[in-house]
């Protein structure tokens, strides 16, 4: 059985923090692989500035280029809109029967887990690695929510601080990986 930990998330872009997370988990877990699931929709955040979808995957996919470790996915590219992640996480699980999939996120989001479409169900049926964000307290959620904390660096950068900033004209290139920010820039991403 391969460990794949599932990394959910817009990606709009992706940058050096998520890579940076994402590297850690693989190295300092039990994780043999990590995907990247670009997500069409998030049911709890406005669509309005999202890139397109497959430009999305596209900066996800030259982010990690050909590095074993990590996988790119659109599977929800092709799933009802908004994305569920328990829909995702029972289709891959009937997809690839070889994989034991662990739900990978930001400490942030156990604030709004409870929300989350049949949460009961995935806590029951997945383990949840959880990386900090600043101003974290495990002991609040630890009752409530069983999941694996790992001390990965905190990364204070993000994609709406990205897209803000070369919206104001900024050179943020050293925040994206460079394959990433040559793309953003070839395409005059989040200019206007």
């Amino acid at each position: 059985m391969k460990k794949t930990g599932l990394y959910f998330g817009s990606f709009n872009p992706i940058h050096v923090g998520h890579m940076a997370i994402a590297n850690y988990l693989v190295e300092f877990s039990d994780l043999d692989q990590l995907w990247f699931v670009v997500s069409p929709q998030n049911p709890l955040k406005p669509k309005s500035s999202l890139l397109a979808d497959y430009h999305r995957f596209e900066l996800v996919r030259r982010a990690i280029g050909d590095s074993s470790l990590f996988l790119a996915s659109n599977i929800e590219f092709n799933m009802p809109k908004p994305s569920y992640t328990i829909d995702s996480l029972t289709y891959l699980k009937e997809k690839y029967t070889d994989h034991e999939f662990v739900l990978i996120m930001g400490s942030d989001n156990l604030n709004s887990f409870h929300k989350w479409k049949n949460h009961e169900n995935i806590m029951s049926n997945h383990e949840i690695y959880v990386y900090p964000r600043p101003d974290f307290s495990p002991e609040k959620f630890s009752a409530e929510i069983p999941f694996k904390l790992f001390n990965a660096p905190l990364m204070e950068i993000s994609s709406s601080f990205i897209r803000q900033s070369i919206k104001a004209g900024k050179n943020v290139s050293f925040f994206m990986p460079a394959s990433v920010a040559n793309y953003v820039e070839e395409m005059h991403f989040y200019e206007k």
